[in-house]
């Protein structure tokens, strides 16, 4: 009875050995690029978003480390808008400043912030009107976001920004819209979630199609900072 009590207890701590094992948490090659890529935040990026990512920086800087944006986005996404920043803004392009393994390195700090995975109801085809939309921005988005997008400082993203543009999907605004960043000023605006907005899933479809319909305004806003 003794030996198998004791060949339990050591089958049931090589299971958990192999759980941890195979769970990455171990994984030193990803904590080495996380390592990595804390210095280069710390030197590049903390000004702006803060030290713990919250856009809590010294300087206008997004909320990185926000569940409903990590969960929204790639390591893809989070690459290029480091690479490529956001023209005319306080975000300069990092490509030209950073390795490529700086960069990737970057990329799995501010993923390592994720801590959990967040499912979103999102329409499978996302098509609206962008005169409704108009309007519908006007009343909902203007006062943080400006007029056309431009983007305020400390308040909302230059969402007519071309990278921007370019470098976000639909579904990730969309996103973005119904669901808001938790604990920042972009509160849910879909209907039936606790914020004080209540759009339609129509509502922020055709938003989303004014936003893309604003053409490129290269003159940024006199409040932002320079790069």
């Amino acid at each position: 009875m003794k030996k198998i009590l004791i060949g339990s207890y050591v089958l049931i701590i090589i299971g958990v050995i192999f759980g941890i094992g195979n769970s990455g948490i171990f994984d030193s090659k990803n904590s080495k690029a996380i390592a990595s890529g804390e210095k280069v935040y710390n030197k590049n990026c903390l000004i702006c978003h803060g030290e713990n990512g919250k856009g809590e920086g010294s300087y206008a800087g997004t909320a990185l480390n926000n569940q409903h944006f990590l969960s929204s986005v790639s390591d893809k996404d989070l690459y290029n808008s480091v690479k490529y920043g956001r023209e005319g803004t306080a975000m300069p392009a990092y490509g030209p400043r950073l390795t490529e393994n700086e960069l990737v390195n970057l990329t799995a700090f501010m993923r390592n912030w994720q801590t959990k995975e967040l499912e979103f109801n999102v329409p499978k085809t996302i098509s609206g009107d962008p005169g409704r939309g108009l309007k519908q921005y006007n009343v909902y988005c203007l006062n943080c976001h400006g007029e056309a997008g431009a983007g305020k400082i400390k308040m909302g993203t230059a969402l007519s920004n071309p990278q921007y543009l370019k470098f976000t999907t639909d579904k990730q605004i969309w996103i973005a819209t119904a669901y808001g960043r938790e604990e920042t000023r972009m509160g849910p605006s879909l209907k039936g979630l606790e914020g004080v907005r209540q759009l339609k899933k129509q509502d922020i479809s055709d938003i989303i199609s004014y936003i893309r319909s604003i053409k490129e305004n290269k003159e940024p806003p006199n409040d932002y900072l320079k790069p």
